[in-house]
C-alpha cells in the first residue's frame, strides 16, 4: 500500500493509517487517470486529506473483478462460510470501534458518541447477515405425480451500491451484509464528501478473509462513478440510498441499459405527530430526537410536527426549551449532541430553506442562525406559523430544521400527515392504543413509530412508500433485493407430451 495510505490523527484515538487508493481486489491501487479529490473537514473548514477518485475506467476494472470473483469461486462458496466471513468481519468492526468512530466523526463531523452507535450498529447488522446466510432456502412445490418441482434462491451476481454521506459506514454495512449473505459481489461507491471510514474498513474485508472481488470499494463523484455503476451493462442490480432527484436519473440508466435490478431509498419529509393525550416529556424527548438526531440529516427525520391544538401551545413552548438544550459543537466532545453539517454545499443549502421559510411568513421559534464563523453548524431551528404548501413543509431540507402545525382529530392527523410525496417514515404520539393502530395503519409510510423515533434496528425492514423508494433495507426482506427465483421443473415417469 505504498503511496496509498496518510498518516492521520483525531483527537479521540491519535494516530494511524488512513487509506487513499481504491480498494479493488483485496488491494489499494491508485485510480487509472491518476486523479485525487481533497477530503474536507467541517468542523474547521480544513483540507483533512485526499484521496483518488475512481472515473469509468475504475469502475470497469472493479466491476470485472468482482464478476471474475463472482464466476470463479464465490457463487460455490458454502453458505456457511459465506456466513463465517460475515460474522468475522463483524468481530473486527467490533474490536476496532474507537478508530472507526473517530474517523467518522473526523469525516462526517458526527458526534463521537453517535458515531460508536453507528459502528455498533454495524456490528449487529453484519452479525445479522451472517446468520442468514445460510437460512436462504427454497422449496418443493407439488402439482402431480408426474412432475418434481423445486425452487431455488440464487444470487443476482455483481451489485452495484451506492451510498450517502450521512451514515457512511452505517449504508456501507446496510448494503455489503444482504448482498453478500445471498452470495453476490459488490461495487460499492462511498459518497465523495466522507470516503474516509469506509475505507479504513476496506482494511478489515482481507483480515476477515473474504476472498479478492467480493467487497470492492471505490471513492468517486455520483456524476462519474455512480453513473458509470448505473449504466454498465456487466452489473446485475444497482442499490441506492440518498435523493429522490438522484433516484430517479438512476432507474433511467438501469432501465437505459441492461434492465439491471433497482432498489432505491430516497428522500423523506416524515411527519410526527402528537395527540393530547400523549406523556407530553415523552413526546418532546422524541420529537427532538426524531429532528435533530444526526444534524437533521437523516432521511427519515420526523421535519413536519403535528400537535392536537389542546396542547399546542404548552407544547411549543416545551419544545422550544428542549432543543436549546442540544449541545452543539465539536463532535470530539462527549457531551456534543449535534455537530457540524457536512459541507458547505449543504449547509448554504439549509440556510436557504430558513430564508425562504421566513420570505413565507412562517416564524422562526427558535434558532435559525448559523453558530460560530468556522465550521458548518447552524442552531436547531423550529418553525410555527406555516401552511402546507410552504417550501419548508413540503420539501427536505436534511438539516436541524422543522416545521410545527396544529390538527384538531385523527382524520385531521392523517390527512395532514399523508399530505407529502414523500412516506418513508411516521410517529404517533398517544397513550391510546386504538389511535396509535388506527392512525399507524393509515399514514401512507414504509415505517411509523408509535411513542418513539428513529428507533431502526437491522431485524426490521425499512424503506419508502411513494416517492421515498423501492425496495426494503434491513430484515429478511433486504435478502430479496440481492437474491433471484428460479423454478426446476423435472417430469417424473415416461408420459409422452400429447
Amino acid at each position: 500500500m505504498s503511496g496509498l495510505s496518510v498518516k492521520l490523527k483525531t483527537p479521540h484515538t491519535g494516530e494511524y493509517d488512513q487509506p487513499t487508493g481504491l480498494f479493488i481486489n483485496n488491494e489499494f491501487v491508485k485510480g487509472v487517470d491518476g486523479k485525487t479529490f481533497e477530503v474536507i473537514n467541517p468542523t474547521d473548514e480544513s483540507v483533512i486529506t485526499s484521496v483518488h477518485e475512481a472515473t469509468e475506467k475504475d469502475v470497469d476494472i472493479a466491476v470485472s473483478a468482482a464478476r471474475k470473483a463472482f464466476e470463479g469461486n464465490w457463487r460455490k462458496e458454502t453458505p456457511e462460510n459465506r456466513g463465517k466471513l460475515l460474522v468475522n468481519l463483524a468481530n473486527l468492526f467490533e474490536k476496532n470501534v474507537d478508530l472507526l468512530a473517530a474517523v467518522e466523526s473526523l469525516d462526517n463531523g458526527k458526534a463521537i458518541t453517535m458515531a460508536k452507535g453507528d459502528v455498533g450498529a454495524c456490528v449487529g447488522c453484519l452479525r445479522y447477515y451472517g446468520g442468514w446466510a445460510d437460512k436462504i432456502e427454497g422449496k418443493v412445490v407439488d402439482t402431480g405425480p408426474d412432475t418434481f418441482n423445486y425452487i431455488r434462491k440464487e444470487p443476482i451476481g455483481v451489485c452495484g451500491q451506492i451510498i450517502p454521506w450521512n451514515f457512511p459506514l452505517l449504508m456501507w454495512a446496510w448494503k455489503i451484509g444482504p448482498a453478500v449473505a445471498a452470495g453476490n459481489c459488490v461495487v460499492l461507491k462511498t459518497a465523495e464528501q466522507t470516503p474516509l471510514s469506509a475505507l479504513v474498513a476496506c482494511n478489515l474485508i482481507k483480515e476477515a478473509g473474504f476472498p479478492p472481488g467480493v467487497i470492492n470499494v471505490i471513492s468517486g463523484f455520483g456524476k462519474i462513478a455512480g453513473a458509470a455503476l448505473s449504466s454498465h451493462m456487466d452489473v446485475d442490480k444497482v442499490a441506492f440510498t440518498g435523493s429522490t432527484v438522484v433516484g430517479r436519473q438512476i432507474m433511467k440508466a438501469a432501465a437505459g441499459s441492461n434492465l439491471k435490478k433497482v432498489t432505491l431509498e430516497l428522500g423523506g419529509k416524515s411527519p410526527n405527530i402528537v395527540f393530547a393525550d400523549a406523556d407530553i416529556d415523552n413526546a418532546i424527548s422524541w420529537v427532538n430526537f426524531g429532528i435533530y438526531f444526526n444534524h437533521g440529516q437523516c432521511c427519515c427525520a420526523g421535519s413536519r410536527v403535528y400537535v392536537q391544538e389542546e396542547i399546542y401551545d404548552k407544547f411549543i413552548q416545551r419544545f422550544k426549551e428542549r432543543a436549546a438544550q442540544n449541545a452543539v459543537g465539536d463532535p470530539f466532545h462527549e457531551k456534543t449532541f449535534q455537530g457540524p453539517q457536512v459541507s458547505q454545499l449543504q449547509f448554504d443549502r439549509i440556510m436557504s430553506y430558513i430564508e425562504e421559510g421566513k420570505k413565507a411568513g412562517a416564524t422562526i421559534e427558535t434558532g435559525g442562525n448559523r453558530i460560530g464563523d468556522k465550521g458548518y453548524f447552524i442552531e436547531p431551528t423550529i418553525f410555527s406559523n406555516v401552511t402546507e404548501d410552504m417550501k419548508i413543509v413540503q420539501e427536505e431540507i436534511f438539516g436541524p430544521v422543522c416545521s410545527i402545525s396544529k390538527f384538531k382529530n385523527k382524520e385531521d392527523a392523517i390527512k395532514v400527515g399523508n399530505s407529502t410525496t414523500y412516506g418513508l417514515a411516521a410517529a404517533v404520539h398517544t397513550s391510546n392504543l386504538n389511535t396509535a393502530i388506527e392512525v399507524a395503519n393509515s399514514l401512507r409510510a414504509g415505517t411509523v413509530w408509535v411513542n418513539t423515533y428513529n428507533t431502526l434496528h437491522w431485524q426490521l425492514p425499512f424503506g419508502g412508500f411513494k416517492e421515498s423508494g423501492i425496495g426494503r433495507e434491513l430484515g429478511e426482506a433486504a435478502l430479496d433485493n440481492y437474491t433471484q427465483t428460479k423454478t426446476v421443473s423435472i417430469r417424473l415417469g415416461d408420459a409422452l407430451f400429447g
